[in-house]
């Protein structure tokens, strides 16, 4: 196994009502969270009230450990860790779409992020309708499986 020599950078930090993991939902939720930038990344805020929508990445600060074959919580055909959305990873990288409701200086108040309280975030993208949507794509075995936001 090959490791990189990377240093990560927080940009901010969720604000949720979770507050472990197990508290957390599958997939997100309807529940709004707050993102809280740090002051020294403000500016990079510029113009992202236009967006609608935006990826965040994140860092799963709690998570331990992980297992390349795994079930989910919707059935228990157990598949490989690269084809379902376990937190528990190499590396432990959360990734959500989530709908920007409000912006408040350097607050965004979202909508759809499973992050617990205090967890780093680590970018944030804007969702860009004509390049992140694709309407062909094929989702494997979970096309026949009943996945619900909770």
């Amino acid at each position: 196994m090959t490791s990189l020599p990377a240093t990560l950078t927080i940009i901010g930090r969720a604000r949720s009502l979770y507050t472990s993991a197990k508290d957390a939902p599958f997939q997100g939720s309807n529940e709004i969270t707050e993102i809280e930038i740090e002051p020294e990344f403000s500016d990079g805020l510029k113009d992202i009230d236009g967006f609608s929508h935006l990826h965040v990445f994140y860092w799963l600060h709690e998570s331990k450990g992980y297992s390349l074959v795994v079930t989910t919580p919707w059935e228990k055909t157990p598949h490989g860790l690269f084809a379902v959305r376990s937190p528990h990873r190499p590396n432990p990288i959360g990734y959500a779409v989530v709908k920007l409701l409000e912006r408040n200086k350097t607050i965004l108040k979202v909508e759809g992020l499973d992050a617990i309280n205090g967890t780093p975030i680590l970018d944030i993208k804007p969702y860009i309708r004509a390049v992140d949507a694709q309407p062909n794509a094929v989702s494997g075995w979970a096309e026949n499986t009943a996945l619900k936001r909770k």
